[in-house]
């Protein structure tokens, strides 16, 4: 296994993609040479904070440089020719979430995929809630499984943190159902099975989505899924697996419950919490040619974007 850093370029400097800069600055596997946003202002601000980067305002830049690695964090429409273009330059790409906001873009994405290192970043994919639940679904500790709810709530969206990115809001790339959603759809396809659409529903107000509704199943375990923003109320993100033997609740993406009676108990995890730090060292291993399977492949990312844009299907 080669000693030396992956090369790594990042196409996108928004909310997550200045993350992944920041992280991979300070990761030991990885060397951040070369990183694009459209936004003037971004780049020259970036440029002045870490001037052993090579900053542009042209995503091209970053696709055909000499790097090994390139991380995509772009609106979603935009994935799939950044990503392409990549695969096809020899680079290993680790992808935002959601893959696309197309069939033939996931398609082509997908293809394009084959013997290359890729993955897509959930951030449920490597969270020792994960882990756990998948480890007791295994050891037969859950019994059966009766059903899956997922509870989503936002008083305002875009959360305050994505409030720069305006395409979060819109109908085209955006809403709670392409960028949270997604998330516990994987989750519940990771561990139970690939997700298939009995009926769903999405509706606006005002610039976005306000609610949506789904009944859906992974074989012949029902998932529910009730969602809203735009309304009073906490932030809510539930996640519920019901079992004949027990029950799990992940709250707020890592808080994990077990119920063997009535009531929730909180489960005590030990070992290395999901992050964007542990998802590129997954990432560096996947590079190196080592099994990563805490990392959603674009397979994975493929069945979650059609199962998300069933939704919109229903405008």
């Amino acid at each position: 296994m080669s000693t030396d850093p992956i090369r790594l370029g990042i196409v996108g400097l928004g909310a997550m993609g200045r993350r992944v800069l920041e992280v991979g600055l300070g990761h030991p596997e990885y060397a951040v040479t070369h990183a694009a946003d459209l936004d003037p202002s971004v780049v020259s601000r970036l440029r002045a904070e870490h001037p052993g980067v090579r900053f542009s305002t042209t995503p091209a830049d970053v696709i055909h440089a000499d790097v090994d690695a390139v991380y995509v964090a772009t609106p979603p429409a935009t994935h799939a020719g950044l990503v392409v273009a990549a695969l096809e330059g020899g680079k290993a790409v680790f992808c935002e979430k959601p893959l696309a906001i197309s069939a033939a873009d996931a398609e082509a994405m997908t293809v394009a995929s084959a013997g290359r290192p890729t993955a897509v970043n959930f951030a449920l994919s490597d969270r020792l809630a994960t882990r756990y639940v998948e480890q007791a679904l295994a050891d037969g500790r859950v019994g059966d499984v009766l059903g899956v709810e997922i509870r989503l709530h936002f008083p305002v969206w875009p959360r305050p943190f994505q409030a720069d990115a305006t395409w979060v809001a819109g109908r085209a790339q955006g809403g709670f159902v392409r960028e949270v959603l997604s998330h516990f759809a994987y989750l519940t396809d990771r561990l139970l099975g690939p997700l298939e659409p009995v009926h769903v529903q999405l509706g606006f107000g005002g610039a976005g989505e306000s609610t949506a509704y789904g009944l859906l199943r992974a074989g012949d375990v029902p998932v529910q899924l009730i969602g809203s923003a735009g309304s009073p109320g906490p932030t809510t993100y539930e996640w519920i697996l019901r079992g004949t033997n027990q029950s799990y609740l992940l709250r707020d993406w890592r808080d994990l419950f077990v119920a063997d009676s009535n009531e929730w108990v909180p489960v005590e995890l030990s070992g290395t919490e999901g992050s964007e730090d542990n998802r590129l060292s997954l990432f560096a291993h996947l590079i190196h040619g080592a099994p990563s399977p805490h990392l959603a492949d674009f397979a994975s990312g493929r069945r979650v974007q059609r199962v998300v844009e069933a939704f919109h299907a229903t405008e």
